[in-house]
């Protein structure tokens, strides 16, 4: 019974006309009167008297469940009622006094615009005081999913530093529950080094002196870790002006401190860096048309003051600098050339010289308003520069003087080598001429003589062969190159023909690449040629099966013109006698020669500006190769 009540209460109290369209508010209050008037007549005869408070009943039913004008139809339709349809005879007047008729609807009326009014009047303040507290309960609900869910820690502390409530976010800060957090104060994760100016400034709030102040501090993290935090504490105070509660606001500016911490040092290192390489760094403004040093770069040009005009600046340029330095500033304000340049700086008390570099700022019209410049001393440099110039100057002078004396030296070589060779064929000659003439003039001496003259004729004729090699190799160093297309192809062709012809009794397998040209002197290549075929040719004379090739190989960026067989070879490790002059790895006994052959062919190639190779290993044949420029292009 008594929920039932309560639920009938609330009922009654929440009910809200305005929620039901107006007819049928209207017809409920026609139906709720003509109710009241059917059971007014089935209670009592209508003569009894009474009639009103019937009627007065269903208007403040008709006006709690329709509202003012619903109350007001009913009372309306009540008195119609009761004045001339309740009692016979009907639609005439059921009271006979007039005055007294009029005076019991006045008086009726009264009361029920009374009633109803009243009725309204509460209704419309109860939905007010609905929807204050339901907006103040949303407001409330707002607040704390605002402290709840901020993106940065709340509290709420008590003045002596207890916690009154905390949000999720201030405890994923240090990394604890909120439970954990509401046994303990601020105090148990404040850095002991924060704490005295945390409670001087709790000290000036309490005193009135501000009512908040903010501050840089450190927690301590759950798991061992200080956490940099941004802190902004209120002071709230009560009615009678007493500290009541602060509140405080905590964000989390660990990396903000980090990338601070990591700024600082590159700064640091940059100012290091600076110190080292003797940058100094600089700044103009085009407003104020001044110059300024920046960071240390006062101390390390060693300038009086951090700031000057263009005109002082103008002035500790050197002179005869002046108008490039102008040049160049006024080419780099016109976006024409980066700002660039070498100069001579009085900074100090001596002149020196520096580079400088600048990038100039604009704003959004292309206007230059500031300008960010370096400032290298360069005067060590500079005289290291003008030093290392006057050492080439002589340098220079004295290469070309003892290239002069070195070519005059080496002409009178030249000149006596081939003055000794000339020489010595005439002796030679006679040596060989009077032993072959004592040969045919006596033949019948012993066998022991005979053998003595043939020995000298053989070493005169050694001799001569000797001598003419050195005139050879000196004519290989001596008259200037004559550069052209040559086909190197036409002439080992030629040249192992005619070894093949010569020595017709050999079946050597030979072969040569289609298309080798390079640009030379076509004498010289065919005089290396002629050695390199002539060395495979008889290097393979005990070859069975003998094979040689002269083809063209790319390696190393470079193209390689190669003679290839596969005759008696070497030992690489005597390699270093190779190319020198006279220095053979074979007998006598083996094969003839002289070991002048290879010397030539270096010799040659190297005049060219080329470089002559071998590979090769004992019974397996050489390789020798040599590069030369190639032809120009289009012949």
């Amino acid at each position: 019974m008594k929920s039932a009540l309560l639920r009938l209460r609330s009922t009654i109290t929440q009910w809200e006309p305005d929620r039901h369209p107006l007819w049928l508010r209207l017809l409920a209050a026609v139906g709720m009167t003509l109710a009241a008037a059917a059971m007014r007549l089935w209670l009592a005869p209508a003569e009894s008297g009474g009639r009103f408070i019937t009627f007065a009943l269903a208007a403040a039913l008709a006006a709690l469940y329709g509202g003012f004008r619903a109350g007001l139809l009913s009372t309306v339709l009540g008195m119609v009622m009761v004045n001339f349809l309740m009692v016979k005879p009907y639609l005439t007047l059921a009271i006979g006094d007039p005055r007294e008729a009029i005076w019991l609807n006045t008086w009726h009326l009264l009361t029920q615009l009374l009633v109803v009014g009243t009725i309204s009047v509460m209704q419309r303040q109860n939905r007010s005081l609905r929807q204050a507290v339901a907006l103040a309960r949303r407001h409330h609900r707002q607040l704390q999913d605002t402290f709840e869910n901020s993106a940065t820690g709340m509290a709420h502390t008590h003045i002596d530093g207890r916690w009154i409530r905390v949000n999720r976010t201030y405890c994923e800060l240090i990394g604890y529950t909120t439970e954990q957090v509401l046994l303990t104060n601020f105090r148990a994760y404040s850095h002991p080094e924060d704490m005295a100016e945390d409670d001087r400034q709790l000290k000036r709030c309490e005193a009135g002196e501000i009512d908040h102040f903010s501050m840089e501090k450190r927690y301590r993290h759950r798991q061992g870790h200080w956490v940099w935090v941004h802190l902004t504490v209120s002071l709230i105070r009560d009615q009678q002006g007493q500290p009541d509660y602060y509140i405080a606001v905590v964000q989390d500016i660990s990396e903000r401190k980090a990338a601070q911490e990591a700024l600082a040092l590159r700064e640091e290192l940059l100012r290091q860096a600076q110190l080292i390489a003797r940058l100094a760094t600089w700044q103009y403004d085009f407003n104020t048309r001044r110059f300024t040093a920046l960071a240390n770069s006062r101390e390390l040009l060693g300038l009086p003051s951090d700031e000057y005009g263009e005109i002082d600046v103008v002035e500790r340029t050197h002179p005869e600098d002046r108008a490039r330095v102008l040049e160049a500033w006024h080419n780099a304000l016109a976006d024409v050339a980066p700002y660039d340049l070498e100069c001579r700086m009085r900074l100090g008390e001596d002149d020196g010289w520096y580079s400088a570099r600048a990038v100039l700022m604009r704003n959004d019209q292309g206007e230059a308003v500031r300008a960010l410049g370096v400032l290298h001393d360069i005067t060590a440099r500079k005289r290291s520069e003008m030093a290392l110039q006057e050492l080439n100057a002589t340098l220079e002078q004295r290469i070309q003087e003892r290239t002069q004396a070195l070519k005059a030296a080496y002409d009178e070589l030249e000149s006596y080598s081939y003055a000794v060779a000339h020489d010595l064929r005439s002796p030679l000659r006679i040596i060989n001429g009077f032993a072959a003439a004592l040969q045919e003039d006596l033949p019948n001496l012993p066998g022991d003589s005979l053998g003595h003259l043939a020995r000298i004729m053989e070493a005169s004729r050694k001799m001569g062969e000797l001598i003419d090699g050195l005139l050879k190799l000196s004519q290989m160093a001596r008259g200037d190159l004559q550069r052209e297309p040559v086909n190197l192809s036409a002439i080992g062709t030629r040249l192992l023909r005619d070894l093949a012809a010569t020595d017709a009794q050999r079946e050597v397998q030979w072969s040569v690449q289609p298309g080798l040209w390079a640009n030379a002197d076509a004498a010289l290549v065919e005089a290396v040629l002629q050695n390199l075929l002539h060395n495979a040719w008889k290097y393979t004379a005990h070859t069975p099966v003998a094979r040689i090739e002269l083809k063209l190989l790319e390696a190393d960026g470079q193209r390689w013109f190669c003679v290839v067989d596969n005759g008696a070879g070497f030992d690489m490790a005597r390699a270093a006698k190779l190319f020198q002059p006279f220095q053979r790895l074979h007998g006598q006994e083996e094969f003839h020669g002289l070991g002048i052959g290879l010397a030539t062919a270096k010799r040659v190639v190297q005049r060219h500006g080329g470089e002559l190779r071998a590979d090769s290993a004992p019974g397996q044949g050489a390789r020798f190769c040599f590069t030369l420029q190639p032809p120009p292009v289009g012949d």
